[in-house]
């Protein structure tokens, strides 16, 4: 089956993708905030061409999964994950995520993935972790008012903030002589809107708050963290250099003048960096 639906211990359906070969290594992708699988297309559409079997789902509360009013965090993220996983039965897998996602894959393989045997590698593409707010340990995080703002925006118009947020931040449209894709706005404006308020608005905790110094100190697999110098949305000192110094086994690429949203505005250089990765 190409697509279909797993049901979590609570209940909760969850979407997914499942292309090419079976007996082909998986590359298992996980989408950011407030997407979907779909996201994942550019990246999805390459491995496939390059012989690999690509997974993706939709997170709980996003896309065509279920719009559930529970379980809104980083913890059943992972095991939403680890239910996927193992109902194809994926091993020898490399999981991929961006942003949201990257906190996402660092929970899972640390909790499901590693003592599962299921997971030969791991990427973290302008990710969350180890920790987005700023607090007294992590004086280098974003003050509680920037996520307050994103709550406030998405609870009085969250149509407006989802024109809004990729049109400036995201892709970095909004650097001077940047080459603006009405088409990425779009589409990152109806993944959006595919997904239920409130899990979105309980997510904004969940990618903000979460913790994650411990997840990455437990990742012994291989792991690459990316992430572009002008991300607006994840700070890249305090995400990709913090990982690389919290990660046992890890290679960290930073890419000069790259948005947060790499991976669609620049997918003709990280596709590649990717493969080069999964091969080494």
């Amino acid at each position: 089956m190409s697509s279909g639906f797993v049901t979590t211990q609570d209940g909760t359906q969850i979407f997914y993708k499942d292309w090419g070969p079976r007996d082909a290594q998986p590359i298992v992708f996980h989408h950011g905030w407030p997407l979907s699988s779909d996201d994942w297309d550019a990246q999805m559409l390459f491995f496939l061409a390059n012989g690999y079997r690509v997974v993706a789902h939709d997170r709980r509360g996003h896309g065509r999964s279920s719009q559930v009013s529970t379980g809104n965090d980083m913890d059943h993220y992972a095991a939403d994950a680890s239910a996927v996983a193992e109902h194809l039965d994926l091993r020898n897998a490399v999981h991929i995520g961006h942003s949201t996602g990257g906190g996402e894959v660092a929970r899972y393989v640390a909790r499901h993935g590693q003592p599962q045997g299921r997971v030969a590698k791991a990427v973290l593409v302008s990710a969350v972790p180890p920790l987005m707010l700023k607090t007294e340990a992590n004086p280098d995080g974003l003050p509680m008012e920037v996520f307050d703002g994103i709550r406030a925006g998405l609870a009085a118009n969250r149509a407006q903030l989802f024109v809004d947020f990729p049109t400036g931040p995201f892709y970095g449209f909004n650097r001077p002589g940047a080459t603006v894709y009405q088409g990425v706005i779009d589409n990152w404006w109806r993944q959006g809107m595919m997904g239920g308020a409130l899990a979105q608005y309980e997510g904004i905790k969940a990618f903000s708050e979460t913790d994650q110094t411990e997840d990455l100190k437990a990742i012994t697999v291989p792991t690459l963290a990316m992430q572009g110098d002008d991300d607006q949305v994840v700070p890249y000192k305090n995400a990709v250099v913090r990982q690389g110094e919290l990660l046992r086994n890890s290679e960290t690429k930073i890419y000069p003048g790259f948005p947060h949203g790499m991976l669609t505005t620049h997918a003709d250089v990280i596709n590649p960096d990717l493969l080069a990765f999964v091969r080494k």
